[in-house]
């Protein structure tokens, strides 16, 4: 994690300490990552259960929903409950359903277990506010790109890591060390965590029913939700396939390489924090357009060079920056529209970003079952590219 550390140490200071946002980075990258580690052993899992690409890719597109649905219902709760306690509750529920995955006896048990996952790795989402809440005004776009890029790299380090360890010691093992690393953070963050008191006495069926004033009300929530629920079924359609067309020829490659090709994702987590500060200067409209021509560009070199492991480590390089890039500066325009209401805002975006990944999972995934890779590049283009659509509109 010393690319959070320089991250941080790269822009002037914020009124929340570098340790603390350190830690809250770390945590966020590594409660984020769980909604990701079943994307690397697609393959080996299809082998060992015997099912199809269409089948086994059931797993990431329940995961995705069941996040969604914790967003949905969880998340909001961080403006009316005490954060703290919030959170670490919310990671003990965590740990166990991860435990449930790694002595799952069958894909069934897997996809429920799944499930669970998604719904507790929410997590994330109670940590991103609490960032951004103990941050001053005028740093609130840096912090939010320094958390963010904590986020981008537990997705990538989740492939990586899954796709590695999968391999060697098979899949069951990726959720024990999983679990292992959840108790590990919610006992720090147990020490390192300030209290943050409600910001809002709203009764539960109250708070929920204010996030669709909240949509209603924001023209610019609207707009921010759609641009990014597109960017990101576009960019799970990618990682969702990657580890089947990887098993096909030309490549015949194995997990491992899927967790490698991750790696290259790791520069978007240096452009989050990049972007983060581009908008505070410049305004987060062009940094959107930008990043949604530029998941177009990645998807047009995936389609046209296929076979070419070149292109592909290119086009993996500029989908995660431009990816990254567009969603801190989504996230900028809507945390700004109501201090008060941070976390319910941050579940709208958040929500809606993960409905479109699993959107994307499963399209992407009847894409590549119909008309292979050459369908999942079709389809992530035609997907980002409403995005630049939406963008200017």
């Amino acid at each position: 994690m010393n690319a959070i550390a320089e991250m941080i140490t790269t822009g002037p200071k914020s009124a929340i300490s570098d340790g603390l946002l350190a830690i809250l980075a770390i945590a966020a990258g590594l409660t984020v990552a769980n909604n990701y580690y079943n994307q690397a052993m697609l393959g080996l899992l299809a082998s060992e259960f015997q099912l199809s690409a269409g089948t086994v890719s059931l797993l990431p597109v329940l995961t995705q929903l069941g996040n969604v649905a914790g967003i949905l219902f969880l998340a909001p709760l961080g403006d009316r409950l005490e954060r703290r306690s919030l959170i670490l509750k919310t990671m003990a529920v965590l740990v166990v359903a991860l435990l449930v995955a790694a002595v799952a006896p069958s894909f069934a048990w897997l996809v429920v277990a799944g499930m669970g996952i998604g719904l507790f790795a929410t997590v994330t989402q109670q940590i991103v506010p609490l960032a951004v809440h103990l941050a001053s005004p005028s740093e609130r776009g840096r912090v939010l790109g320094i958390v963010t890029g904590g986020i981008l790299i537990g997705i990538v380090l989740a492939r990586t890591i899954s796709g590695i360890v999968s391999d060697l010691w098979g899949w069951q093992a990726v959720f024990w060390a999983a679990s292992g690393l959840m108790i590990t953070t919610a006992a720090v963050l147990t020490v390192t965590l300030p209290r943050v008191e409600p910001g809002t006495d709203l009764s539960y069926g109250r708070l929920l029913g204010s996030l669709w004033t909240l949509l209603r009300t924001h023209r610019v929530l609207r707009q921010a939700i759609t641009v990014q629920a597109l960017i990101f079924a576009a960019f799970i359609g990618f990682w969702s396939n990657l580890a089947l067309v990887f098993a096909a020829p030309p490549y015949r490659f194995g997990a491992t390489a899927v967790g490698l090709m991750a790696l290259v994702g790791v520069a978007g987590a240096l452009a989050a924090p990049l972007a983060g500060r581009f908008a505070d200067r410049r305004g987060p409209d062009t940094t959107v357009t930008i990043g949604t021509g530029l998941v177009v560009l990645a998807f047009a070199i995936f389609g046209l060079f296929q076979g070419s492991l070149v292109a592909m480590i290119i086009g993996v390089l500029i989908l995660d920056v431009a990816v990254q890039s567009s969603q801190v500066a989504n996230q900028a325009r809507v945390y700004a529209l109501d201090p008060d209401a941070r976390s319910r805002l941050n579940t709208i975006f958040m929500a809606t970003m993960i409905l479109g990944g699993a959107v994307g999972a499963g399209g992407g995934g009847l894409a590549y079952s119909a008309w292979g890779w050459s369908g999942t590049c079709i389809f992530g283009a035609a997907s980002a590219g409403l995005a630049v659509l939406m963008s200017r509109s």
